[in-house]
């Protein structure tokens, strides 16, 4: 088996090895027996088209292609022409699948059902990266750069996978990458391998170094495993990156401070709640005389920036065994102390703990943290509330329609803080807000007329499969079309608020569940929900509902004007009754039609979802563009040690090879001295020139003698009448590279490896090019434009 061979073999192991790490993201995984077969056919394009041999971008070329119409055939066989040649239909169709696999993505918790779009963007996601990987190790003959895709799709993997094991994944992909550089440097293992075990015997007593390689490379492999898994455990912990699972690392320390990052809390919400199913996700006992209005709220959105809504960055600290009065409450609201029992279900894991506002107090073990100004706490070091029962008392406060309709003005830092909106929201908003609020008195007659503008006399109707637009002009959009889910209602309701200078937020969580027969009440997937908090001086932050069909309305916003719209203020959710209805409810709907529920998507997913297509095509263009921004700084260095493997790579041993090899060494060794500072000139001998780098370079004897046998080798190539092969000559430049690099400084060593001196030859070989090119487009003009001689017939 060639060299060539084995590369490509192990390149496509490396490729399955890394995406294994996506197995536990989709159930089940019949797409990786698939993805094997595909990428085994476009491995075998790959290595009949280097026997051939084909140029590099046409072997390429030819993979992709192969690749394209392995897809076609696959998910587009009879949009295609002939089953297999992709056209506009074709085409049109993968557009389609990828739609759908990027809102099965959003909708689903892991691992999702394996549905065509998944089943792509799986598939072919495994190919690219296979063809990447091969191109780099193979065509090119670079493994090193091929572990970049190999990295990329193990991210991705670990950046949406929340489980424990995640570590197992890692070593699999680490070990096919090594196992990869492993194939590509045998030649080179082999002089490791006298150093670390000898070579073994065979059974006469000889030596024999062909097992020496392949051995010492697997204990090196296993060596650096053991070392990549085992050091990390000796070093400081660094929590909360971009990949940590499950809210790991919002703070630091004991529990003394920290921060809070405005990581949308809806994301891991979103993925437990979007399944076919109503499950119950928790189950609760409570003293409360009306669990009518018992929401569970799990953060507050504060934080607007003409898109999305999202927390702030706030700092937390320690979970107080007793939490302050909530700001703005004060002593002559009517109010009754609540104590509830909840116990989350073995499934539902999220880092935010749902509680009654304003909480008194929590008891739960584990790790949580406490975020004083939306009263919320949040699990620390990769905390969630998965199979955990906690107590928690709160305040079931009641104010009445006077307190609030005669509240002072807020604090101008809260108001200026929570009535902030940005420039670019459409003018649409605050003048419909207007027109609806006019005639109000008071900012609580505004809200309360906001509030019957979405949930009764507005026209809207609540849907879950709606497209509201995307960007800056959501909110209008869905003013326009008047359709949406909690999610929009309580979006437009908080900026219409603030537009009237009324502090506003968004609360995500539960909206009140189903009582049961032994007297708890069961919250399920149907109850989640997203609703408006006001902030009226003297009552603090207040629940408005603007949502029609869904929660209840507070009893402080009966409105005392006769004739008034609002309905029955003890209207239950649709979701929790218990009677029979006639027609199916919209929760109901949203569940069995469109497998969507409210509040279970993301704030930036609800109203960026619209007509501009998937998110996935953005996510991969951003990974292609980190890869890029990776690479061209590493350009220098990818192109040098390209250029050093083919100098001293494998050659002909004809006497036509001798000089070109000789002379290729030779180049080599001037430009690696070049790298360490050592200039190259041209105008000596080759032996003064090694004189020249043994003293500049200052090498050790062994150095020094590999120096000059280089030169004698180029010197008989150039004067001898029949120049004869010398043996060894790519090991004297290697162990030249050696000595130079531990005679310099590290910072001349970091200048060699990613800026090499030598790499201006690039820019020389291009100018060259470019001159040659003109030349010939010269030479090759017409004759007609040139001008005739005189006397010259035409």
């Amino acid at each position: 088996m060639s060299g060539r061979t084995r590369m490509a073999l192990s390149a496509a192991a490396a490729t399955l090895l890394a995406s294994c790490a996506l197995l536990p993201l989709v159930s089940p995984a019949t797409w990786l027996l698939q993805a094997i077969f595909l990428l085994a056919i476009q491995t075998g394009v790959g290595m009949a088209t280097r026997r051939v041999p084909l140029a590099r971008p046409l072997t390429v070329g030819a993979q992709a292609l192969v690749a394209l119409m392995l897809l076609t055939l696959t998910f587009a066989n009879r949009q295609a022409i002939l089953g297999v040649i992709p056209g506009p239909e074709a085409f049109r169709h993968f557009a389609d699948l990828l739609q759908a696999g990027a809102d099965d993505v959003s909708r689903y918790s892991i691992p999702a059902p394996l549905s065509d779009g998944i089943r792509l963007m799986l598939i072919g996601g495994v190919l690219i990266i296979g063809l990447a990987v091969e191109t780099l190790a193979v065509t090119f003959r670079s493994a090193a750069p091929a572990g970049l895709p190999l990295l990329a799709l193990y991210s991705v993997a670990a950046g949406l996978s929340e489980g424990g094991s995640d570590w197992v994944w890692f070593l699999i992909a680490a070990a096919g990458y090594l196992m990869l550089l492993l194939t590509e440097g045998r030649d080179r293992l082999s002089q490791w391998g006298r150093v670390f075990g000898g070579a073994p015997r065979t059974p006469g007593g000889e030596q024999s170094g062909a097992v020496a390689p392949v051995r010492t490379g697997r204990r090196i492999g296993v060596v650096a495993l053991g070392i990549a898994l085992v050091v990390p455990l000796a070093l400081p912990a660094m929590n909360g990156g971009l990949l940590d699972a499950a809210g790991a690392g919002v703070g630091s320390g004991s529990g003394g401070g920290g921060t809070i990052s405005a990581v949308n809390p809806l994301v891991s919400l979103r993925d437990s709640l979007n399944v076919d199913e109503d499950r119950q996700v928790m189950s609760l006992k409570t003293n409360s005389e009306d669990v009518s209005d018992l929401y569970l709220r799990i953060v507050s959105l504060d934080d607007f920036d003409g898109t999305t809504w999202q927390p702030s960055k706030r700092s937390i600290q320690a979970v107080p065994g007793e939490f302050p009065t909530p700001i703005g409450l004060g002593p002559e609201v009517r109010r009754a102390d609540v104590e509830t029992t909840i116990s989350a279900a073995n499934w539902y894991a999220q880092n935010w703990l749902p509680m009654p506002y304003p909480p008194s107090s929590v008891q739960i073990g584990g790790n949580w943290r406490y975020e004083p100004l939306g009263m919320t706490v949040v699990g620390d070091r990769r905390q969630t509330t998965r199979g955990v029962t906690y107590t928690v008392r709160s305040l079931d406060v009641r104010p009445t329609a006077d307190q609030l309709a005669n509240a002072p003005e807020p604090p101008g830092a809260l108001k200026r803080e929570f009535t902030e909106l940005p420039d670019s929201l459409p003018a649409v908003v605050a003048k419909t807000a207007r027109d609806v609020t006019e005639g109000a008195t008071s900012h609580y007659g505004q809200a309360v007329k906001l509030q019957e503008y979405f949930a009764v006399n507005g026209g809207f109707q609540y849907d879950t499969n709606v497209k509201v637009g995307t960007g800056r002009t959501a909110i209008a959009r869905f003013l326009k079309d008047k359709q949406g889910f909690c999610v929009h209602f309580s979006f437009a309701m908080a900026a219409m608020a603030r537009s009237l200078d009324i502090p506003a937020r968004v609360a995500v969580g539960f909206a009140p569940g189903t009582p049961q027969g032994d007297g708890s009440v069961s919250v399920g997937l149907r109850d989640a929900h997203a609703w408006p908090e006001l902030y009226f001086e003297g009552v603090g932050w207040t629940r408005f509902e603007p949502t029609p069909t869904r929660g209840s309305i507070p009893t402080y916003t009966q409105s005392d004007t006769p004739g008034s719209t609002l309905p029955d203020v003890t209207r239950p959710s649709q979701s929790a009754s218990t009677g029979p209805s006639a027609a199916p409810s919209a929760s109901e709907s949203c569940v069995g039609q469109n497998r969507e529920l409210c509040a279970t998507e993301s704030p930036e997913a609800a109203l960026a979802a619209g007509d501009d297509g998937p998110r996935w095509p953005a996510l991969l263009l951003w990974t292609l563009g980190g890869l890029v921004a990776l690479l061209i700084p590493l350009t220098p260095m990818l192109l040098r040690m390209r250029t050093r493997a083919v100098r001293l790579g494998a050659h002909g041993r004809s006497e036509a090879d001798i000089a070109p090899h000789t002379l290729a060494v030779w180049r080599e060794l001037t430009d690696t001295a070049w790298d360490f500072g050592i200039h190259p000139d041209e105008s000596q001998t080759p032996r003064k020139a090694a004189a020249r780098i043994v003293r500049l370079g200052h090498l050790d004897p062994p150095a020094a003698a590999s120096v000059h046998r280089v030169a004698d080798a180029v010197e008989q190539t150039l004067y001898a009448p029949s120049p004869r092969p010398v043996a060894g000559l790519a090991e004297d430049v290697r162990r030249v590279l050696s000595n130079l690099e531990s005679k310099v400084s590290w910072t001349t060593n970091v200048r060699a490896l990613l800026a090499p001196r030598s790499s201006v030859r690039i820019t020389w070989a291009l100018m060259d090019w470019w001159t040659g090119l003109k030349q010939r487009v010269a030479a090759a003009r017409p004759t007609w434009r040139r001008p005739s001689t005189p006397g010259q017939r035409g």
